[in-house]
């Protein structure tokens, strides 16, 4: 069974914020006075679920058209960027629950959960023959990019 990418992401995140937390923690006080730390520092960041991309093998394109899907039937708001990311993985987690069995939260994680359901989906209209077993396998990637090519084609 492969480690789910959305863990791996965020244990990613949490080693790099660490680090950074700790070498600022060890800035010296004469570093701090100097002339460059006096200028105005602008940082950015993003909660670290929004971070999170789980493409299932699709490409960009491929991505997009599941985009569109969600945005037109399930609630997607988000850019068309071909990153399907926490809004995107809500809106699949809404159709999901509506038609799919899927009985979590919406957060947008995609764990085990949120796979059987994709399973059951795939299963279900799009050729996906194997286990609902929550690994997102050879199988349940060609079946999910039989569903965004159609995608694709009518959205």
């Amino acid at each position: 069974m492969r480690p789910n990418l959305v863990t791996r992401t965020l244990v990613s995140l949490t080693t790099v914020v660490g680090i950074a937390a700790g070498t600022l923690a060890g800035a010296s006080t004469s570093f701090a006075a100097s002339e460059s730390a006096q200028q105005p520092q602008v940082v950015a960041a993003a909660p670290a679920a929004q971070l999170a991309t789980v493409n299932l093998g699709l490409s960009t394109n491929q991505a997009k058209g599941v985009q569109r899907w969600l945005a037109r039937f399930w609630g997607y708001t988000g850019e068309i960027d071909g990153q399907l990311g926490t809004n995107s993985w809500k809106a699949f987690q809404r159709h999901l629950k509506a038609h799919a069995g899927y009985t979590g939260e919406i957060d947008g994680i995609v764990g085990s959960g949120t796979l059987k359901a994709l399973q059951r989906h795939l299963k279900a209209s799009w050729g996906y023959t194997g286990e609902i077993d929550a690994d997102p396998g050879p199988g349940t990637r060609a079946a999910f990019a039989r569903f965004a090519n159609w995608c694709v084609t009518s959205f």
